[in-house]
C-alpha cells in the first residue's frame, strides 16, 4: 500500500506523546478516551505496534481497522485486545474527507506493570489477546455499559493517591475485566451460532478431505496453525470456539476423530494395528496403542478382538 506508514511504541508515555495527550498519570497503565486525542497517529492509511497489551473499544466511521492480517468495519464499535507486539492499524476508506474521529477508549498496560502479580502468568492464558480481527468482541449495550465502568474504575484508580493497595486494586480490577470478556466471548460463540456452525461445518469438510486423501501416512495429522490458517481464523479462536461448542480443543478433536478412523479400520479391515498405526501417520506402534487405550479403555487387538 503506498505510503503506509508503521510505528513502534515501546512506552505507554511515547504513544501518549504521539496523540497529543497529556503525561500519563502511571506510566505502566492508561485509560484512554479517544475524543481526548489531539494529535493524529499519523495520516492514513498508517500501522501500530505497542510493546505492550491493549484492550480498545474503537469506532470509527468509515473506516477499515487492520488487525493481524485481516480487515474489517469497525462502525458500530467492538472489543479487541492486542498482545505485545501484535500489529494494528487503519487502512484507507474511500472517500478520507469522510472518516470521523474515533470514538471509544483504550486501556493500556505495561508488562511491567504485571510484574510478580498472578496476572503476569495467567493474562496468556487469554487466547483472545491472539485472535484475528473477525474474531472481535461484540458487546451488548449493557455489556459494553459494563467494561466501560470497569474501566473507568480503574482510570479513578491510578488518578487518586498511589499507595501500597493501588496496584492489588487495580490488577483486581483488570481480572474481573478479563473474566467479564472470557464469559461474552462464550456467549458470542452461543448467540452466533450460524457463523459458529458454518465454521464447524468447512473444519468438518477439510478434516474428511485431509483423513481420506492418505496424506496422514506420509505427514501425521495437521498441525492446529495449519488448520486454523486454512479456515482463515487464529488458532486461539478455533480451540476456544471448539471448547465452547463441543467441550474439546482442537488437539482433542483431532485425536477423537483419528480414533473414529482407527476404529474403521480394525472392525472393517483385515490390516495389521502396526500397518493401521502407519496409515494413521503414527511412527511407532506404542504411540498409537497408547492414544487409542487412552481415548477407549482398551488395545487396538482388544476392540478388533469384540468384532469377531
Amino acid at each position: 500500500m503506498n505510503n503506509h506508514q508503521l510505528f513502534r511504541f515501546s512506552t505507554i508515555t511515547e504513544y501518549h506523546r504521539a496523540a497529543g495527550l497529556p503525561k500519563p498519570a502511571h506510566p505502566l497503565i492508561s485509560v484512554v478516551h479517544m475524543d481526548d486525542i489531539t494529535l493524529p497517529i499519523a495520516e492514513i492509511p498508517f500501522s501500530l505496534i505497542y510493546d505492550f497489551y491493549s484492550i480498545s473499544l474503537k469506532k470509527v466511521q468509515h473506516a477499515k481497522f487492520k488487525y493481524g492480517q485481516q480487515s474489517g468495519d469497525f462502525d458500530e464499535g467492538v472489543l479487541f485486545f492486542m498482545s505485545p507486539g501484535q500489529l494494528f492499524g487503519i487502512d484507507t476508506p474511500i472517500d478520507t474527507s469522510a472518516v470521523h474521529r474515533p470514538e471509544g477508549w483504550m486501556i493500556l498496560i505495561h508488562p511491567d506493570f504485571l510484574w510478580n502479580t498472578p496476572l503476569a502468568k495467567t493474562i496468556k492464558h487469554y487466547e483472545f489477546f491472539s485472535y484475528s480481527v473477525y474474531e472481535a468482541l461484540y458487546l451488548s449495550d449493557k455489556e459494553e455499559t459494563m467494561l466501560t465502568a470497569i474501566a473507568n474504575q480503574i482510570e479513578q484508580e491510578y488518578n487518586s493517591t498511589i499507595d501500597r493497595f493501588s496496584q492489588s486494586v487495580i490488577i483486581a480490577q483488570l481480572e474481573l475485566f478479563l473474566t467479564y470478556s472470557e464469559r461474552f466471548y462464550q456467549r458470542q460463540f452461543i448467540t452466533r451460532k450460524s457463523a459458529s456452525h458454518e465454521l464447524l461445518t468447512r473444519l468438518e469438510d477439510f478434516l474428511s478431505g485431509y483423513f481420506n486423501s492418505g496424506i496422514l501416512a506420509q505427514q501425521g495429522l495437521p498441525s492446529v496453525t495449519h488448520i486454523a490458517e486454512v479456515l482463515n481464523i487464529s488458532p486461539g479462536y478455533l480451540s476456544s470456539l471448539l471448547k465452547s461448542l463441543t467441550g474439546q480443543s482442537t488437539q482433542q478433536h483431532l485425536h477423537n476423530k483419528l480414533i473414529e478412523l482407527a476404529k474403521e479400520k480394525l472392525s472393517t479391515t483385515t490390516l495389521s494395528v502396526s500397518e493401521i498405526a502407519y496409515e494413521l501417520g503414527f511412527e511407532h506402534l506404542q504411540s498409537f496403542s497408547k492414544l487409542f487405550k487412552t481415548k477407549t479403555n482398551v488395545s487396538p487387538l482388544e476392540f478388533r478382538h469384540s468384532f469377531n
